[in-house]
């Protein structure tokens, strides 16, 4: 029987982490490599919730979310997510005020997700209890969080947040546009995106001694396919202000990457506008999946660069089946010439129009961003030419 989180009172956090803590050990010495995968938004709408419970024992189950894409996480070594609901407890809810059950949280972790963002529009969804019980949610389950802080003692201690594997360091920042009109409750914490906060914070994450500063951001028009004026302003913005790395979320579609590569003295820039939706119960067409982006740096003495970077195109497979509805995020590439796998051609053919869609948008405005495609003979995924 699974234990159910609902009835934990969390009093206060149990673990704590430092804005530069240690993740992981080398797996090798003398390794110098990290790779990360970015996941788009996790929603928790209403449909999710119902598929979710079991009654028998009034728990819920994530765990069919990531069956398909567990081995994947594995092989990386920070697996990164927009966690776009709160963790408030009841009412369990979905939009527009979301509160999903512990469980969410819990199934990411076991399947290989290490680390949420948190500071999206929905944040602020069930108020100061909201932010507070979220924050003790994944501190008591040892996941580390960034973005909404119960303090601004807790954000001055905590924030930018430093991930660490075989001597190489990343700090990761993490903004949103807004809180969907609701304000900050008074004494918390939500980054919000602010050029001058951004630049002071890249100040602060530059005096870690960090290879590498990665920028989550929250930002851009909801179902648009291209980033707009904005975007690519505070782009260049960050990238002129120290920024290396910058992953997007909130349109709910997908949108370009771009890899710059560092030639003639200038630096690398990695950027991906929008990474579409991981998993929600959003099926409009461009709604129903998104991309993850993959990247692998390396260090050399005391240089850091992207070895590697590339994408996996992922599909919320949505059934109905004779015991429920089913939600399974799959891996487009291991399942495209597979239609026996799904329960009626509908499902496959929805799958193939999100494919030609992205393939089609990626194909014309992505630059060295190519994607990662499943071989079945040898049972892996490598990077296209």
């Amino acid at each position: 029987m699974r234990k159910s989180f609902q009835n934990f009172v969390f009093v206060s956090a149990l673990f704590l982490f430092s804005p530069g803590f240690l993740f992981g050990q080398s797996s090798e010495a003398g390794t110098k490599e990290v790779s990360f995968i970015f996941l788009g938004d996790i929603m928790g709408h209403d449909t999710q919730i119902r598929a979710a419970f079991n009654k028998e024992d009034s728990t819920y189950n994530y765990e069919e979310y990531f069956e398909y894409l567990k081995p994947v996480f594995e092989e990386t070594d920070f697996v990164v997510a927009n966690f776009e609901v709160t963790l408030a407890g009841e009412p369990i809810k979905g939009y527009p005020q979301f509160s999903s059950p512990d469980e969410l949280a819990y199934d990411c972790k076991n399947a290989g997700i290490d680390f949420f963002a948190c500071a999206n529009n929905h944040c602020c969804d069930r108020g100061a209890k909201g932010i507070d019980r979220t924050i003790n949610v994944l501190d008591m389950m040892d996941i580390p969080h960034t973005g909404t802080f119960k303090s601004a003692e807790e954000r001055d201690q905590k924030y930018p947040v430093v991930l660490e594997k075989n001597g190489i360091r990343i700090a990761l920042l993490n903004y949103t546009y807004g809180t969907n009109g609701l304000p900050v409750p008074k004494g918390k914490i939500v980054n919000l995106i602010d050029k001058d906060q951004i630049e002071k914070d890249l100040e602060k994450a530059k005096t870690k001694g960090v290879d590498k500063i990665i920028v989550f951001l929250h930002w851009g028009k909801e179902y648009q396919s291209e980033p707009n004026a904005d975007q690519e302003e505070l782009a260049d913005f960050i990238f002129a202000n120290g920024g290396d790395i910058i992953i997007g979320s909130h349109p709910h579609v997908i949108q370009k990457m771009m890899w710059t590569k560092g030639t003639d003295g200038k630096k690398e820039h990695l950027i991906a506008y929008s990474l579409g939706n991981f998993v929600s119960n959003q099926r409009k067409r461009y709604t129903d999946g998104g991309t993850m982006a993959k990247f692998t740096l390396a260090k050399t003495g005391n240089e850091v660069s992207i070895i590697e970077a590339g994408y996996y195109l992922n599909w919320v497979y949505k059934s109905y089946e004779k015991d429920g509805t089913h939600y399974r995020v799959l891996p487009v590439s291991q399942f495209e010439n597979k239609p026996g796998f799904f329960i009626s051609k509908d499902y496959f053919d929805k799958m193939d129009v999100f494919i030609k869609d992205s393939r089609a948008l990626y194909k014309k405005q992505n630059i060295n961003m190519n994607e990662y495609l499943y071989n079945p003979s040898a049972k892996k995924w490598s990077l296209s030419d």
